[in-house]
């Protein structure tokens, strides 16, 4: 172990409030500390915010947030703040320390936001903003009462990624930017404040929270839930909120979570955030999980009461180390979070369920990355791992090409290096990063430097990176488990075997997800019918399967399902799960004006994240 190492790690153990000194035998932090982003107007390398104060009142009766922000500043040229921002009502903009006003204009951008530019005085070392954001703020989903489990309360959550945190904070929205923050916090008597912070475990009589990010983040990471929530603790560093009906539920379903820190502690180092606790939403998240620092915000559709939906959590969590600790510079490099938060993830889950379970898992990955290619196209740049989304959505990039090729050229570099020299790099690598961005071409270098010079033969990095689909090479992951499913599948499918006679009953989620993906089309009605009766498909409470399931059903035109194929359109808001099933039913001309219909009643239960998809795909005019 190096210097640096040793220091980054027990500067990790007093969960460090600024970045580790920088690796001496490294080219200085300086020279690679922001990085152009296509995506943002800001201008860090002249002036950059270094801390955010927020000083903000929720109305649930306007759905605003209002009232202002402070920011400390880092000047190296330049007269002007520039800030992203997106719908705000900008009020004020004042000298924090003399109280003078400052002059700003906010120069019109595109559908993604605008510029704010501050002009400032030449001693100006921090800036407050009185704001208001906008009832459609694209970040902000307001949920009635009657949209949440327990009905009695509205809820407010925050999903910043990609460059949506602009929509409810005026910010530097780029995750090329660092910067600790503070927050004071009024809600509605009764409702409690959390956030991507330190956070309380008990109501305020106030209604007032109080908040503090000692780390430095970078702003799509900021967040913030309001609603009617309770605590419960899960271990020495873990708990998880939720509504008061779901807490129980969601404590079991997470009870492993305390062993997932230690875990992902035992592989890649300690931990450097404090606490890692979860926030189950309603089911309108967008997402299966945001991985905010402190606070991973979940879906319940990951409530599936087995704990077989927990991959998720591990997933989160790791993100703790990729994406959260060393984070993609632009979005360009979002394999760089997410690639390696998969490996990392399967490596969590390997350790504390065995190798067959994790190999179910890369089973499940690679049809997905399988169809992520078919879909976008086998030669499609898309398909590259270093993405080109300049004047794109860089929503457009968060795609399995990410996550699952992301993985597989890991776990390539693992099986080619050696599982242990593989983990003291990775190892190394999150230590002498720590709390710094990194780009494609960067990381290139650093696994040149580090682990491919070692090597007789160079290998062939570029096939992987920058160029389309999947290199010949690339890991293969098979699981006797799968086999012996595809046995079962075959033998029902040719009328060899009863579906009374399928072992379904001792299936896991994986195993019945491998089973429902690879039926074949054409099914006949009484097929369908007596798999339905005999395992209750249909009524499922389980939405992994539930979706495998309804695109079967609608596949096949099996109308049994289908008012529930509604029923969860109208509740479910997680986008992997409501896409592919749009998809499917526009696909069907029989089938669109009713897919619509059920939109149109399902829209407003959405976040913008989920709508701008979805729009598209059902060629919405409304």
């Amino acid at each position: 172990m190096n210097n640096t190492l040793f220091f980054a790690l027990a500067a990790f153990s007093a969960a460090c409030a600024s970045p580790p000194e920088p690796n001496q035998n490294q080219e200085p932090v300086i020279m690679n500390k922001y990085a152009t982003d296509t995506h943002s107007f800001s201008r860090p390398n002249e002036v950059a915010i270094t801390h955010l104060d927020l000083d903000l009142t929720v109305d649930f009766e306007t759905h605003t947030l209002t009232g202002t922000a402070l920011y400390q500043l880092e000047r190296t040229k330049g007269q002007k703040l520039v800030l992203d921002v997106r719908d705000l009502e900008i009020i004020r903009v004042k000298d924090a320390e003399n109280d003078s006003v400052l002059a700003h204009q906010v120069i019109k951008g595109d559908k993604h936001g605008d510029a704010l530019e501050i002009e400032l005085a030449e001693n100006t070392q921090s800036v407050q903003i009185s704001y208001r954001t906008s009832p459609e703020a694209a970040a902000l989903l307001w949920i009635e009462p009657a949209q949440t489990l327990d009905g009695k309360a509205p809820f407010l959550f925050t999903q910043g990624q990609a460059i949506l945190t602009r929509s409810w904070i005026p910010i530097q929205d780029s995750p090329a930017i660092r910067l600790t923050y503070g927050a004071r916090i009024s809600v509605p008597d009764g409702l409690m404040a959390v956030m991507s912070a330190t956070n309380p475990t008990t109501k305020s009589d106030s209604s007032i929270y109080h908040f503090d990010m000692p780390q430095p983040i970078t702003p799509y990471l900021m967040a913030l839930a309001v609603g009617d929530l309770a605590f419960e603790s899960l271990g020495a560093r873990t708990g998880v909120y939720a509504e008061p009906g779901m807490l129980a539920k969601a404590a079991y379903e997470f009870a492993d979570v305390e062993k997932m820190l230690i875990a992902a502690e035992e592989l890649y180092g300690p931990y450097a955030w404090e606490r890692y606790d979860l926030l189950v939403l309603p089911p309108s998240f967008p997402f299966g999980g945001m991985e905010n620092p402190r606070l991973t915000f979940a879906t319940p559709t990951i409530i599936a009461g087995d704990r077989s939906l927990t991959s998720l959590v591990a997933h989160e969590l790791a993100h703790s180390w990729s994406g959260n600790l060393v984070t993609n510079a632009t979005w360009d490099d979002f394999w760089l979070n997410e690639g390696f938060t998969v490996y990392f993830e399967k490596r969590i889950m390997e350790s504390l369920y065995g190798r067959e379970y994790a190999e179910m898992l890369n089973v499940l990955g690679y049809q997905d990355v399988q169809h992520t290619i078919d879909r976008l196209g086998a030669n499609s740049p898309d398909t590259h791992l270093k993405l080109a989304l300049d004047g794109r959505d860089p929503d457009d990039g968060m795609t399995d090409i990410a996550y699952e090729k992301g993985y597989l050229f890991l776990r390539w570099l693992e099986e080619l290096i050696g599982r242990e020299r593989f983990d003291a790099f990775l190892k190394e690598y999150f230590a002498t990063f720590a709390f710094q961005t990194m780009t494609t071409d960067k990381f290139v270098d650093y696994l040149e430097t580090n682990l491919l010079s070692e090597m007789e033969t160079r290998p062939d990095i570029e096939s992987w990176i920058f160029k389309p689909g999947l290199p010949a090479n690339h890991p293969r992951a098979s699981s006797s488990l799968f086999d012996a499913v595809d046995l079962a599948r075959s033998a029902w499918v040719q009328g060899k075997m009863s579906a009374a006679a399928l072992p379904g009953a001792q299936w896991s989620t994986h195993e019945w997800l491998h089973f429902l993906r690879k039926l074949p089309a054409g099914l006949r009605g009484e097929q369908l019918t007596a798999l339905d009766n005999q395992f209750k498909l249909t009524q499922t409470g389980n939405s992994e399967i539930a979706t495998a399931w309804f695109l079967i059903a609608i596949a096949n035109d099996y109308e049994p399902a289908f008012p529930a194929l509604e029923s969860f359109l109208e509740r479910v808001g997680r986008r992997k799960f409501v896409q592919p099933l749009y998809e499917a039913l526009a696909a069907r001309p029989d089938r669109v004006e009713w897919a619509k219909g059920v939109y149109a009643k399902s829209r407003g239960n959405y976040h913008a994240v989920t709508v701008e998809t979805l729009d598209e795909v059902m060629d919405w005019e409304g």
